[in-house]
């Protein structure tokens, strides 16, 4: 494949794998960890490269369409059946006693039910059923924040808003702020917090999707509000993490707006040099903690970079197909693993030393499994929110959102 969307299926293949390895390690090549984590953190490699294929593509989604209520249901559509499938399949093997789920720290069922049904668990105190979705709380306010800047006409100066997370990470580090994990959920609780942003939520959604430009605004301003207060007041990465990966999303959108020529790649440029220098000099003043050494952060925070910069000078070869198949079942890939993971973890167990043979047997089972899912799970529910998102019903209002962006009005339906 060729284009620009074949090197950003190859990426999120070779970030997916990269992030199966980190965690496959653990069960067959323990002994390769062990050394290589500290000198290179495999796990914020793929995340990272996945944060700046996010940035550089749903931005470019939403500004496409023009439509916010559009965006909401691909993206609802695009996530959450692979997402309810994989917990549903979790829960039934925990039930058969096959695998086991995590602890739910004495919080309600329907408390943790709730809050990852708005995919903010991560963000709301909430243990994570799976460890990767905590991710996808940091793309949801991620979501909310590109909303809220669409909304108030503001999503061209996304360069600028990647430099301002960037410059709010390194003084937050360097001015030793910090707040205790999930501060306030420790502050009003965890079962009030999640009703709270909840219901903000889904205000902000239905607001921002409205016909009226005043609730439009007051949506979008919402969620972005209720986007940063979550990462910066009850985040379970330190501030300053949660900060760049917002910064680092809103890099690869810079990205594309240079290569669309909406920006100079100057100005892109430049802001690559603040948010890299941001990260690497917050990871370093923050130095060495728990599970996580400075130099293998600083490294795999560069060799993202580095991939991503790589993919965008290579934008116009041609793509081998075997790296965009992969790209197009990464999220099946990255949401199924874990699963398969706690299987064997329950019934065969872990390995105390290095097999190279029962890594490739993983992978061997684990990417025909994610082909079927996606086949049968993600493609179809991706055409229903497509054929959803543009019912012919929809009605467009008179008003229009200015996008110097594109060189168009971006006619905003309801």
């Amino acid at each position: 494949m060729s284009g620009r969307l074949g090197r950003l299926d190859a990426l999120r293949g070779l970030a997916a794998l990269v992030v199966v390895f980190d965690h496959s390690s653990h069960a067959f090549m323990p002994e390769l960890r062990g050394e290589l984590m500290p000198q290179f953190n495999t796990s914020r490699y793929g995340i990272m490269v996945f944060f700046l294929v996010s940035g550089y593509i749903i931005p470019a989604s939403l500004e496409r369409g023009g439509c916010v209520r559009a965006f909401w249901i691909g993206r609802a559509f695009r996530i959450y059946p692979l997402w309810a499938a994989v917990v549903a399949v979790l829960l039934v093997i925990d039930f058969l006693g096959l695998a086991e789920v995590r602890g739910f720290d004495g919080q309600s069922v329907v408390a943790v039910a709730v809050a990852h049904a708005v995919m903010l668990q991560e963000l709301l105190g909430t243990p994570n059923l799976l460890l990767v979705l905590w991710t996808l709380s940091y793309e949801m306010c991620f979501y909310l924040l590109v909303v809220a800047l669409f909304t108030v006409r503001q999503h061209q100066r996304s360069a600028a808003v990647a430099v301002v997370f960037a410059v709010l990470a390194a003084v937050s580090v360097t001015a030793g702020a910090g707040l205790p994990v999930s501060a306030l959920s420790g502050a009003v609780g965890s079962g009030p917090l999640i009703a709270c942003a909840s219901i903000g939520m889904g205000g902000a959604l239905c607001c921002a999707s409205a016909g009226s430009p005043g609730l439009r605004v007051f949506g979008g301003v919402l969620g972005g509000a209720l986007a940063l207060v979550l990462v910066v007041f009850n985040g379970t990465v330190p501030l300053w993490e949660g900060l760049v990966i917002l910064a680092v999303m809103f890099l690869g959108t810079a990205v594309h707006r240079a290569e669309h020529g909406l920006i100079t790649w100057r100005c892109a440029a430049g802001t690559a040099v603040l948010v890299v220098g941001g990260a690497v000099g917050s990871a370093y003043r923050y130095g060495d903690g728990h599970h996580f050494t400075r130099q293998g952060w600083i490294v795999a925070f560069l060799l993202a970079v580095l991939t991503f910069a790589a993919a965008s000078a290579s934008r116009h070869r041609r793509i081998p197909a075997p790296l965009t198949g992969l790209g197009t079942i990464s999220y099946s890939v990255y949401l199924v693993h874990p699963v398969l993971l706690a299987a064997i973890d329950g019934t065969v167990g872990r390995r105390r030393q290095d097999s190279l043979v029962h890594e490739v047997a993983f992978l061997a089972v684990l990417l025909p499994l994610c082909v079927l899912t996606h086949r049968y799970v993600e493609a179809p529910a991706q055409a229903w929110g497509r054929r959803l998102a543009h019912h012919p019903g929809d009605q467009v209002s008179k008003s229009t959102v200015s996008s110097s962006d594109t060189g168009k009005d971006w006619q905003v339906r309801t």
